[in-house]
């Protein structure tokens, strides 16, 4: 079936055979528009071993006299270039709370950050990630006032419930009221959905008039050189009262009817979801392989990760390793354990014992880190995040060999089958900023820290610096892997049984074959290289050596990636 057709199919699945004809007609003009002033757009292939994303906000590094973007683009020309494909731009609009995410203008940037040549700049340079805010908007968005106005063309743009109604079966992704008061222009109090704060908003997707508006957006964003769009909290988008309104039909309908409309107008642009949620859930967003997002978020590698560096046991990491297959070669995983959010802890569900949930929840808080809760249908709290950085997250007692230990975490990261992403926080060793959370009062600010470039840079001409010790051998990894066809994210790939000290997983495309062994103890641990079949005359690409298979021993937290020397020209 061609997009079009896929188009209207979902037009009729989300809103019937009565009203899927305006809807097609309210969609068309601005598809033709897109047809006639969008450059020339072939479906490419979808991903490559090159594909590397970095994570950041439009101000994670400031600058006096310039404005961040600016400065983020000389950062990453100095020193990004050849390491990272793509930078991922955090909500860049004007805001009124949750880092962005409550987006008071979607066709502006936040003028604070730069302007939108200041993007297209960096676009010549690197491929660029917006996010696409989809499930809400800011209740200070000029929006919510026309709808409080009656104003025509925005009079359902919101959700209005009875207080009354029974809303227990909803999810709920926080510990907040689900439901939060407004006052029209009349004096008449109405009562709109706010899945995720009173300051957000949720769009009433039933309306054509919220279709046409954030379609619209969607293709602005194309128009400004979006090459991948992040559909923020989608998982939340379509609402039917006595449902758990969480990937609902009408919601994966709605992913591929957004698919089906850049694939007639945009084919080379990717579709990620954001849906922190157990891994069967989040790859349904997957569809069928061909017809809704081409990426999902790996979000059970944060968790797992950490579980298994705070118990060096690879067991239940290995185990859900082994399940990261796709539908199709259009589709991949996200692979990334640091965020501007915290760690998600749901896709432990089902994994983790409660007693071994809770100690992880101890672990954290005991690193300095906080908890953020989610409400349950019994009304009950349960952890649903971990606040804390990444770094601190693994270092956890701080030993010795501390920026070894992270970096080994990031070396599993990036042997995964799937796109690698890094936080900007990550990359330069970044610990917990808890004055942010003292100042601000939120959690989620403890890895949000904005950084002077200055000091960034004193600290990395610094060799015995923890930013520095983190950052050379991170970025040589990340080139390393960029180049090796073995870690194209569709590559065949094998889980080994090692022992419970190491992982073990051998990638191979075409003529390269990568083994890649981490040690996640503070024990030196040896390993039979026989058990993988690695080739006698094997190289560890991180280092450039050759590997002594009679003597295989990692130190501890050393991660090897071995593979044969490639073959001389000609």
């Amino acid at each position: 079936m061609d997009a079009k057709a896929r188009m209207q199919q979902c037009l009729v699945e989300i809103y019937g055979t009565d009203e899927a004809p305006e809807a097609r007609a309210r969609l068309a003009p601005l598809i033709q528009k897109a047809r006639t002033t969008f450059p020339p757009a072939v479906r490419q292939a979808c991903f490559s071993e090159k594909e590397i994303i970095l994570i950041a906000y439009g101000d994670s590094l400031i600058s006096a006299g310039e404005k961040p973007l600016a400065t983020m683009h000389r950062f990453a020309g100095r020193y990004l270039a050849g390491a990272v494909s793509t930078i991922h731009f955090l909500p860049f609009f004007p805001y009124s709370s949750d880092g962005g995410f409550a987006v008071q203008d979607y066709f502006r940037v936040d003028p604070g950050l730069g302007e939108w040549e200041d993007l297209q700049a960096i676009g010549r340079d690197f491929d660029l990630m917006f996010d696409f805010v989809i499930n809400h908007f800011s209740s200070q968005n000029e929006w919510l006032g026309r709808y409080l106005d009656g104003e025509a063309g925005f009079e359902n743009f919101a959700i209005a419930v009875d207080p009354g109604e029974d809303l227990s079966a909803v999810t709920r992704p926080r510990s907040l009221p689900l439901l939060t008061k407004f006052t029209r222009r009349d004096g008449r109090s109405v009562h709109l959905w706010t899945t995720f704060s009173e300051d957000q908003v949720d769009f009433n997707f039933r309306s054509i008039d919220v279709l046409e508006k954030m379609v619209a957006v969607m293709l602005w964003y194309v128009r400004q050189g979006a090459r991948i769009l992040r559909l923020d909290a989608i998982a939340y988008l379509w609402k039917e009262i006595g449902t758990s309104c969480i990937h609902l039909p009408e919601t994966h309908a709605m992913v591929k009817l957004l698919r089906a409309i850049l694939d007639q107008v945009a084919p080379n642009v990717l579709l990620i979801t954001e849906t922190n949620v157990p891994h069967d859930e989040n790859i349904s967003y997957f569809g069928r392989g061909a017809d809704e997002a081409q990426l999902v978020y790996n979000f059970s590698l944060p968790p797992l990760l950490l579980h298994a560096f705070l118990k060096s046991n690879t067991t239940l990491l290995s185990e859900c390793a082994r399940g990261l297959t796709t539908p199709s070669d259009e589709t991949t995983y996200l692979n990334f354990t640091a965020s501007h959010d915290g760690i998600g802890v749901r896709p432990l569900e089902g994994i983790l014992a409660p007693a071994e949930m809770d100690e992880v929840v101890e672990t954290v808080k005991k690193a300095g880190g906080h908890v953020s809760t989610k409400r349950n249908a019994d009304g009950t709290d349960s952890p649903y995040e971990l606040n804390i950085t990444y770094v601190d997250a693994i270092l956890t007692a701080h030993p010795p060999r501390s920026a070894e230990k992270f970096l080994a975490s990031q070396a599993i990261q990036y042997s995964l089958p799937g796109v690698p992403a890094t936080y900007l926080h990550s990359l330069l060793g970044s610990r917990n900023w808890t004055e942010g959370v003292d100042q601000t009062g939120r959690a989620r600010a403890i890895n949000r820290e904005k950084l002077s470039l200055t000091e960034v840079t004193a600290a990395l001409n610094d060799s015995r610096s923890f930013r520095s010790r983190v950052f050379y051998p991170y970025l040589r990894l990340m080139r390393i892997r960029s180049n090796q066809p073995a870690f194209h994210p569709n590559a065949a790939f094998r889980i080994f049984n090692l022992g419970p000290a190491l992982f073990a997983i051998r990638r191979s495309c075409g003529r390269q074959t990568i083994f890649a062994v981490t040690n996640i103890s503070s024990q030196p641990v040896p390993f039979e290289a026989k058990a993988m079949a690695i080739p006698h005359d094997a190289v560890d690409l991180i280092t450039g050596r050759k590997w002594n298979l009679s003597a295989s021993m990692l130190a501890p937290y050393q991660h090897v990636w071995l593979s044969r020397p490639a073959p001389l020209p000609g």
